[in-house]
């Protein structure tokens, strides 16, 4: 379980947390301070009652699953640190500004009071590396865990690893842009891994090339198996409950991708086989395949988060709810109460869907899965590759695509309906 942090002591490190937190405030959203500070957090599934919960996603489960996605690394900090020397990197030149820069968050619930008074005092450093070491000190930077060792009053970084929650959580932004509390299961659409693992000198210069290309919410789960480059939009890990397959291509259920991801793009130590991929990896102990279960259930407990009041015309969503059930023709392949075909096993050549087919001849499928619509309003860009920059440019595509022909009305209509899912 996850160590409570502790408060840094007076003096020197004191200075560096209250300085360095500051930089996240990212001038002038210090004044939220006063007003955000004292939200009350999410309770946990031990705090909830069970009939909450989906039959089998016991409290207890459900709770372990939360400390897994959350903070347990299975073990990749012999990539992060030993490989990448990422540790040596976010020393010597990750200031907190630079951090936000590539999308980090850091959690509010981790920050002593003390330090949130500070920033609001305006006691700030935007450009100290070192404060970027005491935030991981404090274990407040979502999907980071950082081992640090003080020596004669200074701290140093010494291995660092990254979590589910690095690329699947964000946070509200309660307390100022980029600080706040966390939202589990929501892709952090501001993060840009493929900056971030070029910041490591281990990478050579064409591949850091091609990592900075991808941009913020974007990454490709398949580079480092087969060389090739299609990056896909990081999906929401919210709403799975009753989705029989999820990934973009269907290749295997929730456990299925938390396996490959936590073994072979996070590193961690466990077991991932695949035979359709060519893929086998055995590591022993397996710090892994014990923990899927748990992690399964933490994802299935995470609901969509509901459209934000007043951000869609009702009367234009009823009309375009009506289209898209009737004339437009959505739920033939948007089917049930998953919004998804997938679960009869049906899943969809690129050809008949318009979408690009790269991504789709590197997977076993050949072909993509119908996407669950779950809190669209969240996660913009849309398809796979992110070619839908927002939802008029979906259904101005789908109306292209299927020929539905489609009015300027009733494309409005649609937009509206969607917001609302």
């Amino acid at each position: 379980m996850r160590r409570s942090p502790q408060r840094p002591p007076s003096g020197r490190r004191t200075r560096l947390v209250l300085t360095g937190l500051a930089a996240v405030a990212l001038g002038g959203a210090v004044g939220l301070v006063t007003s955000c500070a004292d939200r009350t957090p999410t309770a946990p599934a031990s705090a909830r009652r069970t009939s909450d919960l989906a039959p089998g996603l016991t409290p207890a489960l459900v709770d372990r699953g939360r400390e897994i996605f959350r903070f347990d690394t299975f073990g990749d900090e012999k990539y992060w640190t030993d490989t990448l020397r990422m540790h040596e990197v976010i020393q010597g030149a990750v200031s907190p500004r630079a951090a936000l820069g590539v999308g980090l968050k850091v959690d509010l619930d981790a920050l002593p009071q003390a330090v949130r008074d500070a920033i609001a005092a305006g006691q700030v450093d935007l450009d100290d590396p070192a404060v970027t070491v005491t935030l991981l000190k404090l274990d407040a930077v979502v999907g980071l865990r950082g081992q640090v060792h003080t020596v004669n009053g200074r701290d140093s970084l010494v291995r660092v690893g990254v979590t589910c929650a690095l690329c699947h959580s964000t946070v509200d932004d309660a307390f100022a842009p980029g600080i706040g509390r966390r939202r589990d299961g929501w892709p952090n659409m501001q993060l840009n891994p493929g900056a971030i693992v070029a910041l490591s000198p281990a990478v050579p210069a064409a591949t850091k090339a091609i990592l900075n290309a991808w941009g913020p919410g974007k990454y490709d789960p398949r580079i480092n198996m087969d060389g090739l480059n299609t990056p896909l939009v990081l999906p929401p890990a919210y709403g799975l409950l009753g989705v029989d397959r999820e990934t973009y291509t269907a290749e295997g259920p929730v456990s299925y991708w938390n396996a490959y991801v936590a073994v072979t793009q996070m590193h961690g130590q466990g077991v991932f086989i695949d035979p359709r991929l060519g893929v086998r990896v055995v590591q022993t102990p397996d710090l892994v395949t014990p923990k899927l279960e748990a992690l399964q259930a933490y994802q299935l407990s995470l609901v969509k988060p509901p459209p934000p009041p007043g951000s869609y015309d009702v009367a234009a969503a009823d009309r375009g709810r009506a289209l898209f059930e009737g004339a437009a023709g959505c739920v033939s392949c948007h089917a049930g109460n998953t919004f998804t075909d997938v679960n009869a096993g049906i899943l969809h050549a690129p050809e008949e869907t318009g979408m690009d087919p790269a991504y789709a001849a590197r997977t076993t499928q050949k072909a993509y899965r119908t996407t669950p619509l779950r809190g669209l309003w969240q996660h913009a860009p849309y398809f796979h590759d992110g070619s839908a920059a927002t939802l008029a440019d979906v259904v101005a595509h789908y109306d292209r695509v299927r020929r539905l022909g489609l009015t300027d009305q009733q494309r409005r209509d649609l937009v509206e309906y969607l917001k609302t899912l």
